[in-house]
């Protein structure tokens, strides 16, 4: 005889959220450990020590000032 598929329906469902709710029980947590003084990341450079403006901190500004004029919509359309 075979078995009505509304019977099986409630283990199914019993099953998929006992399968949830286990899985959220595999994170792992993330603690940095801090030691005093003792910086392990990378060091960072100024935005304008790189290669294409080769340490001109004016140039830098400049290029800035004029990338944020072209984002303004009543200078572009002239």
């Amino acid at each position: 005889m075979s078995r009505h598929p509304l019977k099986r329906l409630p283990v199914l469902v019993l099953a998929g959220v006992l399968s949830a709710g286990l899985s959220a029980c595999g994170e792992v947590p993330q603690v940095t450990v801090y030691e005093q003084g003792q910086y392990r990341g990378k060091t960072d450079t100024r935005p304008w020590e790189d290669s294409e403006f080769k340490g001109d901190r004016a140039a830098w500004e400049k290029a800035l000032k004029q990338r944020a004029r072209n984002q303004s919509e009543y200078n572009r359309i002239q």
